[in-house]
């Protein structure tokens, strides 16, 4: 082992490969959750994932995650996992040759059809042993803000009105849950071979494809012909009520995403400015929220999907 190795790092990997010596470790690029590296060794190359400081607290539970992760593995769309080693809040997973997937790309339907095609993969999957619900996260993680005294936006109290309302309409006209990412953003999608790789299954857990859909779309900046076209490859049809769907879970996306960046700032000790993120995310909730079609939305997502 190189001297300057990070120890946690070394710890993982003399107990994942005990009788070999790496032939190089490469951190890759910075997420902003936890830290990632690409060790070769054994005469394969692998994914090094290590858990970040008290991601429990966002409610993350590794143990589902892998469960998540390896039956994403199964059905064609993840990468293998090959290690979980939860006395070192690591994951190893099989290292993908492939290539990044620019968001601007999504634009073209040929592309969008590959990625609706794996997210389609990993809704059709079997039960996974966790829940994830949009309504209570926000409220989750405010909770986790207070108790670590980090203080909560104004812009909260209008987010959560609005998150109500959306909660009521889609509760008149619930939809039976399925295995979802909860995730996808664009750092998240890898090209391989033609076909799209979806990566970090963190917050997998049984919940409203809807949201999956929402947080696709509004992470990576879609036009709404594109949003459009998303919906007619997964469900094969436009309706009013799965396009009204679609731009009320954009909303709970951001508000989630806000809240996130919001108890980052009081557990996470990366390089990350979650201040900014939370403000940029904030700033787009409210905007979508105010929207003047926000109250025909409402209406229209009790309807047929």
């Amino acid at each position: 082992m190189t001297a300057d190795l990070d120890p946690a790092l070394e710890a993982v990997i003399l107990d994942a490969w005990p009788d070999a010596e790496p032939d190089g470790v490469t951190a890759l690029e910075a997420g902003i959750t936890n830290s990632n590296f690409r060790v070769d060794v054994a005469g394969g190359s692998f994914v090094v994932r290590l858990a970040g400081k008290d991601t429990g607290l966002l409610g993350i539970d590794r143990e589902a995650e892998f469960r998540a992760a390896t039956a994403a593995a199964a059905a064609g769309v993840a990468p293998e996992v090959v290690a979980f080693l939860p006395e070192h809040g690591a994951l190893v997973t099989r290292f993908v040759e492939a290539d990044p997937l620019p968001s601007e790309d999504l634009e073209r339907r040929d592309v969008l059809e590959r990625v609706v095609a794996s997210v389609k993969a990993i809704h059709a999957m079997g039960p996974i042993p966790t829940a994830f619900d949009a309504f209570r996260v926000v409220e989750e993680y405010r909770e986790v803000a207070a108790a670590r005294r980090v203080p909560i936006p104004r812009a909260y109290d209008d987010a959560h009105e609005r998150a109500a309302a959306i909660e009521k309409t889609f509760s008149a006209a619930p939809i039976p849950p399925r295995p979802c990412h909860n995730d996808l953003l664009n750092a998240n999608f890898l090209v391989a071979n033609d076909r799209v790789v979806i990566v970090d299954y963190e917050y997998a857990g049984m919940g409203d494809p809807f949201f999956d859909l929402g947080n696709l779309s509004v992470n990576n900046g879609i036009s709404r012909d594109a949003q459009r076209t998303l919906l007619e490859l997964y469900f094969g049809r436009v309706t009013p009520a799965n396009e009204a769907r679609l731009c009320l879970m954009r909303i709970m996306s951001d508000f989630r995403e806000a809240m996130w960046g919001v108890v980052q700032q009081g557990i996470s000790t990366l390089d990350v400015d979650y201040v900014e993120y939370a403000d940029r995310h904030f700033a787009r909730c409210l905007a979508s929220a105010a929207d003047e079609r926000f109250g025909t939305w409402l209406v229209n997502a009790a309807g047929e999907v």
